[in-house]
């Protein structure tokens, strides 16, 4: 029992990322109709939005400190950041200790202009183009998105570490009535999931309850109608981009204590997120958050000892197996909707 609510947790961790990336594909999808292969790149920009707000926030200055000295009895000096010149040492470090959850305000801003120059400055040419020049131009993209955030921060993972209130484990069979230090699991991947639910549930409150949301769903339905109606939808559908980059870079923000970051983290994700949209169904957004859980549960499972020296491999190819006999079975997908991606 310990180890199957192990792996449900592990699942929820993994799903609670593969559903929000593959929302906010899904988002651009139903708009836009654009299959984008750069959205992986946008999980992994807001990953070095945490990295790029640590360090600012670690910028310092050399200061001599007449209480310290060295062997030979000269004062040292020490690296003091800008943060405690401005706010006092305690809430410096705090700040600092702080920077992840920080970032979230500072990813905003920055994946939603991202995203917005991204589509007015090269989607929106290849709207009526077909999905394969959209593929391919996108995943061009996600390739020099890459390369330059491999020029800035080099190749190899830069360790982002969470809070201090966050870095121990929580005792799940202790909160179960089982024996204690059974069922540990960090604190932090707990707060990812709460944090991805937040945002799921966010976005489609957006879209169920606001006017500009249904505004959006009536156009995904029937784009031209909307038009005739006098609504500029196209700008709508502009800004539901830059939402679509701000839900995947919130992802990777919040992910990056999880996988130190580093600059092809985005396409080992973008692979497993679209077969998590196709499973779930092109343009159904229900589809990709229940298909994201669904498939990370199945390859936690999968991840088990016991499952791989029965199955040598199976837990890398587990997602793909389940694909298939989805797409057999269902082939527009868990919850697809009549006439997408059937022209």
């Amino acid at each position: 029992m310990d180890a199957i609510i192990l792996q449900v947790l592990n699942g929820l961790d993994k799903g609670s990322a593969y559903a929000l990336i593959a929302l906010g594909l899904t988002l651009i999808f139903g708009t836009l109709g654009v299959v984008n292969f750069a959205h992986g790149a946008l999980f992994m920009i807001g990953a070095f939005c945490a990295v790029t707000l640590s360090r600012i926030i670690t910028l310092s200055h050399e200061v001599v400190d007449e209480s310290r000295t060295d062997f030979l009895g000269n004062p040292l000096k020490v690296d003091v950041p800008y943060v405690y010149d401005l706010f006092g040492q305690q809430t410096g470090e705090t700040i600092i200790d702080w920077a992840v959850p920080l970032a979230i305000l500072f990813a905003i801003p920055v994946m939603i202009l991202i995203g917005v120059v991204m589509e007015r400055g090269l989607i929106k040419h290849f709207y009526n183009r077909p999905h394969a020049d959209q593929i391919l131009v996108t995943f061009g993209l996600a390739i020099v998105l890459q390369e330059i955030i491999k020029y800035f921060y080099g190749a190899n993972p830069i360790p982002t570490p969470a809070p201090e209130a966050f870095t121990g484990s929580f005792d799940f069979g202790a909160m179960l009535g089982m024996e204690a230090n059974q069922i540990i699991y960090p604190y932090w991947r707990l707060v990812y999931f709460a944090f991805a639910a937040l945002i799921i549930g966010a976005v489609f409150a957006f879209l169920q309850f606001t006017t500009f949301g249904m505004v959006v769903r009536a156009g995904m339905a029937d784009r031209d109608t909307v038009g005739l109606l006098g609504i500029n939808i196209d700008k709508r559908f502009t800004i539901m981009f830059g939402i679509a980059a701000a839900v995947a870079g919130l992802a990777g923000v919040m992910y990056a204590p999880i996988n130190s970051p580093n600059y092809h983290m985005g396409m080992d994700f973008l692979v497993l997120s679209f077969v998590v949209v196709v499973v779930g169904g092109m343009g159904s957004l229900p589809g990709a958050v229940l298909a994201g859980f669904l498939l990370g549960i199945l390859e936690s499972f999968a991840s088990m000892k016991e499952i791989i020296d029965l199955i040598p491999g199976i837990n890398q190819i587990i997602i793909y197996l389940v694909a298939i006999l989805i797409l057999l079975t269902r082939p527009r997908g868990l919850m697809g909707r009549k006439g997408v991606m059937e022209d």
